[in-house]
């Protein structure tokens, strides 16, 4: 079973796969046939000779094969078990009794979620079966969940989101033959339950307002009618395509975000004094003082750092969304931290891998690393309560009118259910 990539793509060839079925029987037949080695190797290791060696083994010695189908997730497989005259033989790998062995690729592809290489699940199913199997052997396997992935990807979400954050983080994957920085932004839906998930994630070769409409455009179409918030990066066109897509929705950009590209050209000494001023502006009470604080901060600092102030008061309209709200709602969309948190789980998955071969890899990973992490997310966010009555408040006419016309159109598909069935 160890074997190199243009092998391979000979096995791959004489097995004419072509399709995802093609695909599934060529993994459960190469499934099976690791399985038989293994049945093989703890047999050898249970008699003490190998086979077409002496048998040293006091009275029992092999004794044919025996046929047993179990279930897998490629299918129902048929795997022949070898025997011994004693019968004391007891496998390990499949136990006697046990017809189900789904939990064997599982292994393979937890480990792979957890960011094990491909190399080092070779030497991690080694070291517990004593096989060794080729990291593109490994590949294969995880390859199956490509499908689950793309799924996910297009499912069906919900008709309303009370906040939507949208961040990028950077990872390394070989474009062209060559390993380049590539950016994937993740969007993480806030459910007017107040429960965190993540909507989708997106491969941006180019920021504009064009690509961003395009992933606007692809929410709509997976179901989402309206977003009451959005808390966004500064991202090139991204305000244009939220505005083209959900003309009603508010715009929040990160006032972390703001304050690290104010202060990337301040030298180191001034670095804290120029912060402290900055966080008068971002915490105060009001959007007024807020805007008198700006105008102290440009009177201060504008001889040295022109750009600062002036950067601040051309993104101030979606800088200073956050002030009509209180304190909980604030603290929850001035800043992309919950999308940063979540970035801080994946690089937990990504930072043995280096660099990505495909995109493919890159994806699969990523989309194991969400369920992961999604598993973790049961509880509502903090303050729910109070939030959802603020938001309430100032949009009461949209979260009603669509939980009203929705309410209308389950009506009328159960009366149409009743016409249909008289």
């Amino acid at each position: 079973m160890k074997f190199d990539k243009d092998k391979l793509k000979d096995l791959l060839a004489e097995s004419d796969v072509k399709t995802t079925e093609d695909l599934q029987v060529f993994m459960r037949d190469m499934m099976k046939e690791v399985i038989e080695t293994l049945y093989e190797g703890e047999l050898e290791a249970h008699l003490g000779y190998k086979k077409h060696e002496p048998n040293v083994s006091d009275g029992n010695s092999r004794n044919g094969r025996s046929s047993k189908k179990v279930q897998s997730q490629m299918g129902e497989m048929e795997l022949e078990v070898p025997r011994d005259r004693l019968s004391t033989f007891s496998p390990e790998i499949v136990k006697k009794r046990q017809i189900d062995i789904s939990g064997i690729e599982a292994k393979v592809i937890s480990m792979y979620a957890k960011g094990m290489s491909n190399r080092d699940i070779k030497e991690h199913i080694f070291d517990i079966y004593g096989h060794e199997l080729s990291p593109e052997t490994v590949s294969v396997i995880t390859d199956k969940i490509l499908p689950q992935a793309k799924e996910w990807q297009n499912r069906a979400l919900e008709e309303i989101y009370a906040i939507v954050f949208m961040d990028g983080m950077v990872l390394k994957m070989r474009v062209d033959g060559a390993v380049r920085n590539v950016t994937i932004y993740f969007v993480i839906g806030i459910s007017m339950e107040g429960h965190k998930s993540c909507l989708g994630l997106y491969l941006a070769e180019t920021e504009s307002a064009k690509y961003w409409l395009t992933v606007m455009n692809e929410l709509k179409n997976r179901g989402v009618q309206d977003i009451l918030i959005f808390a966004v990066d500064n991202l090139k066109g991204i305000s244009e395509a939220i505005t083209a897509a959900f003309p009603q929705s508010e715009i929040q950009k990160c006032v972390v975000h703001q304050i690290r590209n104010s202060l990337r050209f301040v030298p180191w000494k001034e670095r804290k004094t120029v912060a402290s001023d900055l966080k008068r502006i971002y915490a105060a009470a009001t959007e007024e003082q807020a805007s008198a604080e700006l105008d102290a901060f440009a009177e201060k600092w504008d001889s040295k750092y022109p750009n600062i102030s002036k950067s601040w008061r051309n993104n101030w309209t979606e800088l200073s969304t956050y002030f009509k709200y209180s304190k909980e709602l604030r603290r929850l969309i001035y800043t992309t931290n919950p999308v940063e948190s979540f970035h801080s789980a994946i690089r937990k998955s990504t930072k043995g891998k280096g660099a990505f071969p495909t995109e493919d890899s890159l994806i699969k990973l990523l989309y194991l690393a969400i369920l992961g992490i999604e598993k973790k997310w049961t509880m509502p966010i903090r303050d729910w309560g109070v939030i959802y009555s603020q938001l309430y408040i100032n949009y009461e006419d949209r979260i009603t009118t669509l939980h009203t016309l929705i309410f209308r159109l389950l009506f009328n598909f159960i009366l149409n259910l009743f016409n249909f069935f008289p």
